[in-house]
């Protein structure tokens, strides 16, 4: 029997989520640093292999203020809502069963240090990668082709100015963010494959009905939203009609009232032209931060 076909990073098509959802799940370890259960597996079909992550909702801590649904169908959600954007920024993701009951399975992204053969050293694979997009600079400005967050301590009576990289990548992921109404964009949740390609992860704490935004990607706050992220947000309206695909879909994820949460969101970007700008009644930024 010959050795399953490896899929490449960037590949994402009707074959990665019918791998994800009907292949044989094999956990091969757990990642430890989450806060809920995240479990490193293979998965195998028809001849096809990957690495995926497993989220079962066995293993998830519940949240006071999220008592509807699960964090697992939220990632789902996220991943229905970026797809119907057209932006390809979220991982191929599916709601399953697997050994540990039903839970989020999510493709595996290899990073540079994963799949850069030139990457001698975490140096080199930080600077192909996320090192690119956030820095901490000694400024009191962004520099030409920087964005401004805000001031982070750095040590004891010295800080740093915390800068996001002005990339039409990150623009999207800060329109997508608004929409699901992301409680928790770290720098942490955003992985850059060796072919250059942004993703954004860990999408369980979105969809609340009541403002929660909280990101780190709030350069462009207040300025006009682009022609490009203007006509994703008219088709994604109009995907989120009643007896649409999308908003059955999102009907089966999370409550109507979410849905709805969604739909004026989307109108509300729509009307103002603008991306979001805090509210002032939430913390802006997550912490940590990265």
């Amino acid at each position: 029997m010959s050795a399953p076909e490896r899929i490449p990073a960037r590949r994402v098509s009707d074959q990665d989520l019918v791998l994800l959802a009907r292949g044989e799940l094999r956990v091969q370890g757990q990642i430890r640093d989450a806060s809920n259960a995240v479990l490193l597996c293979t998965v195998t079909h028809e001849g096809r292999e990957a690495r995926c992550v497993y989220k079962p909702v066995r293993g998830e801590r519940p949240l006071w203020d999220f008592p509807d649904g699960t964090l697992a169908q939220r990632e789902v959600a996220a991943y229905e809502v970026c797809e119907a954007l057209g932006w390809g920024l979220v991982p191929p993701t599916v709601l399953r069963d697997g050994p540990y009951g039903e839970g989020m399975c999510q493709l595996w992204i290899d990073g540079p240090a994963d799949d850069a053969e030139d990457a001698e050293d975490a140096e080199d694979a930080e600077a192909l990668g996320v090192g690119r997009l956030l820095a901490l600079v000694d400024a009191q400005e962004p520099a030409e082709g920087w964005k401004a967050i805000g001031f982070a301590e750095v040590e004891e009576g010295r800080t740093a100015l915390l800068v996001h990289a002005d990339d039409p990548r990150l623009r999207r992921l800060a329109v997508l963010d608004a929409v699901i109404n992301n409680g928790d964009r770290k720098g942490g949740h955003l992985l850059v494959d060796a072919g250059d390609h942004l993703y954004g992860i860990d999408h369980g704490v979105t969809f609340n009905v009541e403002d929660k935004l909280r990101t780190l990607l709030w350069g462009w706050a207040g300025e006009p939203l682009t022609e490009e992220a203007t006509g994703a947000l008219e088709g994604l309206r109009e995907r989120l009609r009643d007896g649409e695909p999308l908003a059955v879909r999102l009907g089966e994820l999370i409550t109507g009232a979410e849905l709805e949460a969604v739909r004026e969101r989307v109108a509300a970007l729509l009307k103002s032209g603008r991306h979001r700008e805090p509210s002032g009644e939430w913390p802006a930024i997550p912490w940590p931060p990265i």
